[in-house]
């Protein structure tokens, strides 16, 4: 008699599962047609809002003079840190900077302020429309000098080459990040409740099926499922909306490989949700409690450095954060794995902990 394979059984497991989920509509929904929704709603985003430019003053600017001090009391600019020399060009990149203001002051001299304004090709427009500012500001400084303006102030423009950094470079990682993580947690989380409260899991102790089959068979297919997925979303992303992937097939790949690490750290969240619930109905509501404030923290829709100095370390802490950062990072700065070692050991951190507490709590019956 032929011995009992458990590689066949693995197989026909995971097809199984993988049909299962494919044909389940909240797993589509979720994991597919939800992050669509907010990735073409952002892709279609027009240049309508009001005028607002992110400014930060260049290292050695003069920042005593009357000028420098009127132009922060201007809604339309936000002041920004310096963020250092070598971070600049990265910052004016990703647009967490648009321009770079140097204010010099000469005293007894005309012009009496030397203004340089830096900043990318992409937000030249901003610049000029900056310029137009200043010049207004000088004036209400000092009215009596309009008709010495053109001696006044002197503000050279200069930009350059710099990537524009689109608003479906930072959604759809986001969108992406927050997809596997649901996917994964309330899929995870349904599946194994389910199969313990119908029994089928103590049918299986019945069958020379191995108990580590049962688990890895499920978390295979669940993983294949939100390849896919991350798949569809990225294509979505680059054939519709022109998202950025620097180095085409290789960074889809280097992606796809940042996906397979979140998935397996986040089942780990579901296999814990559970072994923790006594009814199907608490599902959502623990699921809820993992998923949404990372949903809401996580740099899915906001960079973290908007929010509020309090909040940013409870959003450092999330692992939804670093998945996000490291999808990010490689897709529009063509960072490798390496660079990104201290997201992914973060992340490898948090899977350890979560799999060490699923493990206590997780039940077969």
């Amino acid at each position: 008699m032929a011995s009992y394979s458990n590689f066949r059984a693995l197989k026909a497991l995971t097809k199984a599962s993988l049909q299962s989920i494919m044909k389940s509509p909240s797993a589509v929904v979720f994991s597919i047609a939800f992050p669509l929704v907010f990735i073409i709603a952002f892709g279609f985003l027009g240049g309508s809002k009001a005028f607002s430019i992110r400014l930060t003053m260049a290292k050695d600017a003069d920042t005593t003079n009357a000028l420098y001090q009127a132009l922060h009391e201007n809604q339309s600019i936000k002041w920004v840190p310096y963020p250092g020399d070598k971070e600049l060009e990265n910052a004016l990149k990703k647009g967490v900077v648009d321009a770079v203001l140097d204010i010099q002051t000469q005293k007894m001299l005309f012009p009496a302020y030397k203004i340089a304004l830096n900043g990318s090709e992409a937000q030249a427009g901003k610049l000029y429309q900056l310029r137009a500012i200043i010049n207004e500001t000088v004036y209400n400084l000092n009215p009596e000098l309009a008709a010495k303006m053109a001696k006044e102030v002197n503000i050279a423009i200069s930009t350059e080459k710099i990537r524009d950094f689109k608003t479906i470079d930072f959604i759809l990682p986001g969108q992406l990040g927050f997809s596997l993580l649901a996917g994964s947690v309330f899929g995870t989380a349904f599946i194994f409740f389910n199969m313990r409260q119908t029994l089928v899991l103590k049918r299986f102790f019945a069958t020379p099926v191995r108990r580590e089959i049962i688990v890895l068979s499920e978390g295979f297919a669940r993983l294949l499922f939100q390849l896919v997925t991350a798949a569809v979303i990225i294509g979505v992303g680059y054939f519709a909306f022109d998202y950025h992937l620097i180095h085409g097939g290789a960074t889809v790949l280097q992606m796809l490989l940042l996906c397979v690490l979140g998935v397996m750290v986040f089942m780990g969240f579901g296999f814990a949700v559970s072994g923790l619930v006594k009814s199907e109905a608490s599902i959502p509501p623990l699921a809820n409690m993992i998923t949404m404030p990372q949903f809401l923290l996580a740099g899915t829709f906001f960079s973290i450095e908007s929010f509020p100095k309090w909040l940013q370390p409870i959003s450092r802490a999330m692992p939804l954060t670093y998945l996000n950062d490291a999808l990010r990072r490689t897709a529009f700065e063509g960072a490798g794995l390496w660079e990104l070692r201290t997201d992914i050991l973060i992340l490898l951190i948090w899977g350890i902990v979560v799999y060490i507490v699923a493990g206590k709590v997780f039940k077969w019956e």
